[in-house]
């Protein structure tokens, strides 16, 4: 019988001891993970982009399709954080967005028209959309792809759908608000915050464009 119980309290040390490890891995490591593999995905964008001419802030009819898994931007978001930033690559496999923010591949391309759509983690890789609840409209999301600095602004607090509703990410999103063709940007992550039930959603307008050779947008300075 004492051997039972012994038995019984070391595999329960196991399992206590293996349920402690995942958290910490979950809350932690894949945080450690997210953070240096985004900041490498930024410092090649950067280096990149040193090799690339300015060309005027317009999407040029003959762009370069983008590359699956393969970074095009960099985006900021001033009501996240004073210092938060995050590459945006193509695609939203699960290995893509472990190293910052995924393009939804059937959605536009940045600053044309069009729906330039984003998902990120709400929790989990670096929590790049841990505080997305905060967004209101007005709040500016910035964007760079290395020659043009492309403002959008908040159209509406977080919209909450369910993961079926794929209409979010359409050119012009019926329950957006906006009346017709235009420069959009989505941003959609799971909700509840551990959970994925649910999605949030923001919509946003091109609001300005600058050559990042004029300097940073005011949006991000204020």
């Amino acid at each position: 019988m004492r051997l039972v119980v012994r038995t019984f309290s070391e595999l329960c040390l196991t399992v206590g001891t293996l349920i402690v490890l995942f958290v910490v891995y979950v809350l932690y490591w894949t945080g450690v993970q997210a953070q240096s593999a985004s900041a490498g995905q930024i410092d090649t964008l950067q280096r990149e982009w040193t090799d690339v001419p300015v060309r005027p802030a317009e999407p040029a009819p003959e762009a370069v399709p983008y590359v699956r898994g393969k970074g095009m931007a960099v985006m900021y978001v001033p009501r996240l954080g004073k210092d938060w930033k995050w590459p945006v690559l193509q695609g939203t496999e699960v290995a893509t967005l472990k190293k910052g923010l995924g393009h939804y591949a059937n959605s536009g391309r940045l600053g044309a028209t069009g729906n330039f759509a984003v998902a990120g983690h709400r929790r989990t890789y670096g929590d790049p959309f841990k505080d997305f609840p905060r967004l209101r409209e007005g709040d500016a999301i910035v964007l760079t792809d290395g020659t043009t600095w492309f403002t959008y602004r908040v159209d509406r607090a977080p919209y909450r759908t369910v993961p079926t509703d794929i209409g979010v990410i359409d050119p012009v999103p019926v329950k957006s608000g906006f009346d017709g063709p235009g420069r959009y940007l989505t941003l959609t992550t799971c909700d509840p915050e551990w959970g994925s039930s649910h999605r949030l959603v923001v919509w946003a307008h091109l609001d300005a464009t600058r050559p990042v050779a004029d300097g940073r947008p005011q949006a991000l300075d204020s």
